[in-house]
Order: structure tokens, then sequence, then C-alpha cells
């Protein structure tokens, strides 16, 4: 199912639609502040197996998560005071920031964590989405697929067809991915420069 929406003032109905389809366990593709996002409710292994069979990953491959605000995420992560003070400062914007797992998330992966990404989209679309459902998305960037650029809603629909539940479409979105940050080494460091500037 292809939704055409608006990014600023995404459709409520449309929204609805994402959650019942992410309750049930269904995958949605989904625009964020960097690129198209890969995503499944957190709490259902079910979705997030069928999301690595999609990317044809390896279970041990490491994914992130997309959080409303950093209120949920003491929950999932081990947040020291100056990591809380980085991410306070930037976020939300376009950064991953890498922190300790803790027992809840791995409650719900398929393969144990000792890390795990962290993501707070300035985006109203992920905002709405994680709020209403009440827990975070588990989140994969949609790749490049050989040589073909699956950057719009459209493309990604016409790649994916039925393997995919719903794409949220705002049309072509320029493909930049977020810039990743590791706060579990001492200094913190940029592991991947990418649209987020930052200074640590």
């Amino acid at each position: 199912m292809l939704i055409k929406v608006y990014q600023k003032n995404p459709q409520l109905r449309a929204i609805r639609q994402a959650i019942e389809i992410l309750s049930k366990g269904g995958l949605i593709v989904y625009p964020t502040d960097t690129i198209y996002g890969l995503g499944c409710d957190l709490h259902n292994k079910k979705a997030i197996e069928k999301l690595y069979r999609i990317k044809q990953m390896d279970e041990k491959t490491p994914l992130s998560f997309i959080s409303p605000d950093l209120s949920e995420v003491a929950r999932y992560a081990e947040v020291s005071d100056r990591a809380y003070r980085v991410m306070n400062r930037c976020l939300p914007g376009p950064f991953t920031f890498i922190l300790p797992a803790t027992k809840e998330v791995n409650k719900h992966m398929l393969y144990k964590r000792k890390q795990i990404g962290i993501r707070v989209p300035d985006d109203n679309i992920c905002r709405l989405l994680t709020k209403t459902l009440g827990n975070p998305i588990i989140n994969t960037s949609v790749p490049l697929w050989g040589e073909k650029l699956l950057n719009s809603g459209e493309a990604i629909h016409e790649h994916f067809e039925k393997q995919i539940d719903l794409v949220l479409d705002i049309g072509v979105l320029v493909s930049e991915q977020s810039t990743i940050v590791d706060l579990t080494a001492e200094p913190f460091e940029i592991t991947r420069q990418g649209k987020g500037e930052i200074t640590i």
C-alpha cells in the first residue's frame, strides 16, 4: 500500500493506518529527517525477523530504533550524565547515538546486543508514529539496491511490491545518512559523518 503524506502536517488517517499495521507485526517505510527508513514495532520479534530477511542481513547486524524524545531512551539504553547532555543538545536531529543496551531492549532482539543505536529525528511523521504507537520503532535505512536509487516512496513501493505493508510517501528525499556518534567510547567518537554536524 502506498499513501502520499505531507511531511509538515501528516494526515492523521495515514498515521492511524501505519500504527494499525505496526501493531499487527507489519513493516512500513516512512520518511525521516535524513533518508527513508524501514521499520517495525520494537516489541514484535516476528516483524524484526521479516525486516532482516528483506534487507538480506545476518541477525547479528545491529539496528537502531526511533524514539519520539529522550524520555523513553533510559528504558532501553544506559545513559550517563555526559551522554545525556550531548544528546539533549543535538536532538531531535539527524544523529544516531550508540549507547550500551539494557536488558529491556535485548528482550525484544533476535540476537543479544551490547549496544544499541538511538534516533530521535526532527520529523513530524516519525514523532507521530512513535508517540501514537507508544514505544520505539526498529529502524534501518532503505538500501541502495544495486544500481537502483530508492529515494522516493513510489520507487520503494515498486521495488519491494508486497514485501512491505505500507509506504508513507513524501516524494523524492535526498539520500543523506545520519551522523553516527559512539557514546560508549572514551572520548566520544564520530564513527560516520553524515548530515548532522556536531562538536564533541
